[in-house]
């Protein structure tokens, strides 16, 4: 008798205990097919030698963001930066609001910040500790003041600068 109970008792607590499985299974698929895909961090920076201990424009890696309501204004500064010898890469646009000119990079005293923010006359300078040492340009209503006399070179104090890895493959070839 105690026997037969068990097996009636037993049927249905498996069914319940594979049906469970088979929820907790299909829950978990449909949360990682719904999750938003990873995104891959940013490479690292690659020490490279500079040559006369200073930081040239074509070791720069720039992107130009607009985030004013001036259609075309990153197309405008990407050519004056790509005319510089800057590394830029395509402009695109920017949900947040700029007034005026902002440089953002790994460090506000970073060689590469200052050589970008030496053609913009009155922009901020904000530091993120991006890893890349890309730098970024967020263009806004305010006029860009571009400084095509800026130099093309930024001294260093040490011979070697921490460079985005297609930066400094290009450096490597120069």
């Amino acid at each position: 008798m105690v026997g037969r109970v068990i097996r009636i008792i037993r049927t249905p607590l498996t069914l319940l205990v594979l049906l469970a499985v088979l929820c907790y299974g299909a829950w978990w698929g449909w949360k990682n097919i719904v999750a938003p895909p990873q995104t891959t961090p940013a490479p690292p920076c690659v020490p490279t030698k500079v040559t006369d201990k200073s930081l040239k424009t074509s070791q720069v890696t720039v992107r130009v963001y607009n985030g004013g309501d001036k259609k075309g204004l990153a197309s405008d500064v990407t050519r004056d930066l790509r005319a510089k010898g800057f590394n830029v890469l395509d402009p695109a646009n920017t949900d947040q609001k700029i007034s005026t000119t902002v440089i953002v990079g790994n460090g506000a005293k970073n060689p590469e910040v200052l050589l970008v923010k030496s053609y913009f006359k009155g922009a901020k300078v904000k530091a993120d500790g991006r890893t890349d040492h890309t730098v970024d340009v967020l263009v806004g209503n305010a006029s860009v003041h571009f400084n095509s006399k800026a130099k093309t070179s930024y001294p260093v104090k040490t011979s070697t600068v921490c460079l985005p890895a297609d930066s400094a493959s290009a450096a490597a070839q120069n």
